[in-house]
Order: structure tokens, then C-alpha cells, then sequence
């Protein structure tokens, strides 16, 4: 579907997707290549996680599985509450969001503003504040009447409304020219939906999948993280045993310092995980020359200005003062083992 083609009904809704691709000039240095940034927060909800929210809530609706009175409660670190927030206040329907601590109060403003219950755990399980939630999650289901689970981890509308939206649109306004593909992975649906995609009309671009450090969405063992909507302490049904994909970690302060670099040379406030695709591809930079190359920003900096850009945020959480993190910031080279691992 092009830009022409797009409906105008469902009120707000009709906004979600075209978001724009613009050129990175600034950021890294590719030696002959283009590094062109998906915007995902000029979503009116501000996110990426706005696709899949509509497209699931609508699929359910269809299906009679929702409809007047109906219960939605999903699991959320924050983009996904705020997408379901938008849709279901649209449609009229009740809404409880389980969050944890990690959610930025910037979000939870959001969801009460347009109406949404917050349900928040406060203890993790097993060390994993999404096994928390997702045992939180089942115990409302179980308890309130005429309820719906989207269940964003294993709905196939998930990558649905990335491979028929995000990547479309990437292909389209690139006309098919591109040789990799960065995104963030949690619920693993963004992946999902570009790898179906570039499958099913045989483009060879790679795909690069940029995880957190201590997630265990691709093996290894679970470990603290603070960047809400990358890496998980578990793996959901949507990632696929035999998926193929390259795999990029990145440390929370990884992620930090990129969004640092991209607000100082491109004016863009991205959000956390932004940041961690973008130290991916600064990671990959040699072997990227002379190539297209996109960078999926999943949202946007706003809801990170508390913790991502605040100073002293980084400082108690990461130990390092503004300073060092300035000079980490300006400078053109990767960042150092040992401060990433600070």
C-alpha cells in the first residue's frame, strides 16, 4: 500500500504507519555507504508497538473475540500499554496494562490519560520482572469476566503489521535498495515481520537482530537490564528455533551513548533501544562500507529523558559521571570494553 492508498477512517488510528526514513549524514561514517533511520515515533502513540496494538485489537474485533465490554489486559513494558491505550480508547474498551518499575512515568501518564488501568508487580520472579508479569497477567485473566489477552509474545498480528507495514514501507520508499536491516528485538515481532517479508519477495538484504546484554532471547544466561523494550527473560513463542539471524548484544550503556551521539549530530531523540542499534552498526561499520543500511528507531527519546539523557540517572545506575560520559560521547571510536562494562 503507498502513501496515496492510505484510508483516512478509524479516526487517529488511520495515522498510524508511513513513518518517515530520513539519511543519517552525521552519526557514522560508513565509507561510502547510507545509513537511513526509521522514525517510529511519528506514530501518533509515539511508537512502533502502535502497528501491532491496532492490527491485533482490529483481528480480534473481526473474529468476535472482542467486542462491547470486553476486557483487554496485555503484558507492557510501556510502548505496547501506550499503543493498546490508544486503540482500545478508540474503540471503547476497557484496558489493564501490567507494568513493572522499569516503565517510565512519562508512560504511565500516558495510559491514565487516555484511560487505561495500571496494574503494577513490584517484585520480579525468578529474577525476570516479565515472568512477574506475565504471572500477574494470567492470575486477571482468570478473575475478570469477558476478557482478551492480545498476547503480543506469540500473536501472529504481531509481525504481521510490521511485515505488511514497517518493512513495507522501508521497501517502498528505498525502491527495494537496501543490504541490511537493524532492529531491536523483545517481543521478537518487528523481526519476525521483516524476515517474512524480505522472504517472501526473495530480497537478500540481512537481516541484524540488536539484543541487550543478559537477555536470553538467543541463548546465554539472563542478567540485569534497564533499557525497557530490548532483550527478555525469557523467550517468547514468536522467536522461532530455527530462525537465522544475526545477532548483535549490546550493554545499556552502549545504548546511552549512541542516543547521546545521534540527539548531538543528527537532533534526534531516540529512545533507548535506538541507541542500541545504532552501537550495533558502529560495531558493524567496516564491514557496512559502501552498503545501504536501515536503522528500525522503535520510539522516541521523550520517554527516556529521566533516565537515557539525564546525567545523574546514568551516574547512580551506570558509575559514570557526566564527564566521562561526555568524552565517551564525542569521541569517534567504539566504546571501550571496560566502560561498557562499568
Amino acid at each position: 500500500m503507498n502513501r496515496q492508498e492510505r484510508p483516512s477512517g478509524n479516526g487517529i488510528l488511520s495515522a498510524i504507519g508511513w513513518t518517515p526514513l530520513v539519511e543519517l549524514t552525521r552519526h557514522i561514517e560508513l565509507s561510502g555507504g547510507h545509513l537511513h533511520a526509521k522514525l517510529e515515533a511519528f506514530n501518533p502513540g509515539g511508537s512502533a508497538k502502535d502497528r501491532p496494538a491496532k492490527q491485533m485489537i482490529e483481528t480480534a474485533m473481526a473474529a468476535g473475540l472482542v467486542h462491547e465490554g470486553t476486557t483487554v489486559i496485555e503484558s507492557t513494558s510501556g510502548n505496547m500499554g501506550i499503543g493498546l491505550a490508544q486503540a482500545c480508547r478508540y474503540y471503547k474498551l476497557p484496558l489493564i496494562c501490567v507494568v513493572d518499575p522499569r516503565t517510565q512515568p512519562q508512560n504511565l501518564a500516558m495510559l491514565k490519560a487516555f484511560g487505561a488501568q495500571v496494574d503494577m508487580v513490584t517484585t520480579p520472579l525468578q529474577g525476570d520482572f516479565l515472568r512477574a508479569r506475565l504471572a500477574r497477567l494470567c492470575h486477571l485473566l482468570e478473575t475478570t469476566p469477558n476478557s482478551f489477552w492480545p498476547n503480543q509474545y506469540a500473536n501472529l498480528e504481531n509481525p504481521r503489521a510490521h511485515q505488511t507495514g514497517t518493512i513495507a514501507e522501508i521497501d517502498e520508499q528505498l525502491g527495494g535498495a537496501y543490504d541490511y536491516i537493524f532492529v531491536a528485538v523483545s517481543s521478537t515481532g518487528t523481526l519476525q515481520g521483516c524476515q517474512e517479508f524480505l522472504q517472501a519477495h526473495g530480497r537478500q538484504a540481512r537481516l541484524i537482530a540488536v539484543d541487550a546484554a543478559g537477555s536470553v532471547l538467543f541463548g546465554g544466561s539472563p542478567g540485569p537490564r534497564l533499557i525497557p523494550g530490548l532483550g527478555a527473560g525469557r523467550v517468547p513463542p514468536l522467536a522461532r528455533d530455527n530462525m537465522q539471524t544475526q545477532v548483535q548484544r549490546v550493554s545499556d550503556l552502549d545504548c546511552v551513548v549512541e542516543c547521546r551521539r545521534l540527539a548531538y549530530r543528527e537532533a534526534i531523540l531516540a529512545g533507548g533501544s535506538g541507541g542500541g542499534v545504532l552501537s550495533a552498526i558502529r560495531r558493524m561499520r567496516e564491514q557496512l562500507a559502501g552498503q545501504t543500511v536501515v536503522a528500525v528507531l522503535h520510539d522516541s527519546g521523550t520517554r527516556y529523558l529521566d533516565t537515557v539523557y539525564d546525567d545523574v540517572w546514568v551516574e547512580a545506575n551506570l558509575g559514570l559521571a557526566a564527564d566521562e560520559l561526555a568524552s565517551l560521547v564525542h569521541a569517534d571510536d567504539q566504546i571501550p570494553v571496560e566502560a561498557r562494562q562499568a
